[in-house]
């Protein structure tokens, strides 16, 4: 880890938890299960549709049992807002029968063994153990992935880079929190199109920022 990226990741840290003391995460749920679902259902598609799909979801699947016992295409029209419905259908399917016979219907806190379900990859087991179970975790979705870059924290495209380099370089503590207030800013502020630089409170020390309003 470089000197200058260690100064910037504290002054980032630091910056970010006067501005998203609380960020959370944005997907909807109320069970380790219910998350380990939402999580799968974003690929490609909003938090926000998501939370609108899972809203009645949820209600008539209510377990791993239940996706396990209707027919796939049950699922894939209770989903098809979310786009990519089928593979995501397939894979919660499978999942949900992994859960039910090895786990007995609970979803492990373990995150190796996450990893390895139908459908999980990094990104997704990191957002359940971290926000589910409340063990450190760094989930480098769109925005982790464009913000780091930006703010000279990372120098990689590839998420499992981008997740390690911040891991050595942030507090085990900050972890989840920070995956959170960096979406947070993306959403808000920080924008992939557009970006408002000038009311962005990390612009004096974002290399790509002091280049947006300088030209």
């Amino acid at each position: 880890m470089s000197t200058d990226k260690s100064v910037q990741a504290k002054e980032v840290v630091r910056r970010m938890k006067e501005v998203y003391p609380e960020a959370v995460c944005a997907l909807n749920f109320n069970s380790p299960f219910e998350l380990l679902t939402a999580t799968m259902l974003s690929a490609q598609c909003t938090d926000a549709r998501v939370n609108l799909v899972t809203a009645d979801l949820f209600k008539k699947f209510k377990s791993p049992a239940d996706f396990v016992s209707a027919p796939v295409e049950t699922i894939e029209q209770a989903i098809f807002s979310t786009g990519f419905y089928r593979q995501k259908a397939k894979s919660i399917k499978s999942c949900c029968e992994i859960l039910v016979s090895q786990f007995g219907g609970e979803v492990p806190s373990d995150f190796d063994t996450l990893k390895e379900l139908p459908g999980v990859g990094r990104k997704t087991a990191s957002v359940v153990v971290g926000n589910a179970y409340g063990i450190p975790a760094i989930a480098v979705d769109t925005h982790v992935k464009r913000l780091s870059n930006l703010l000279g924290l990372v120098e990689s495209a590839d998420p499992d880079k981008i997740e390690a380099q911040l891991k050595e370089l942030l507090d085990p503590s900050d972890w989840v929190l920070f995956s959170h207030q960096l979406a947070t800013h993306g959403r808000n502020v920080c924008f992939a199109r557009k970006p408002e630089c000038g009311r962005c409170i990390l612009n004096d020390i974002c290399p790509a920022g002091s280049v947006a309003v300088n030209e």
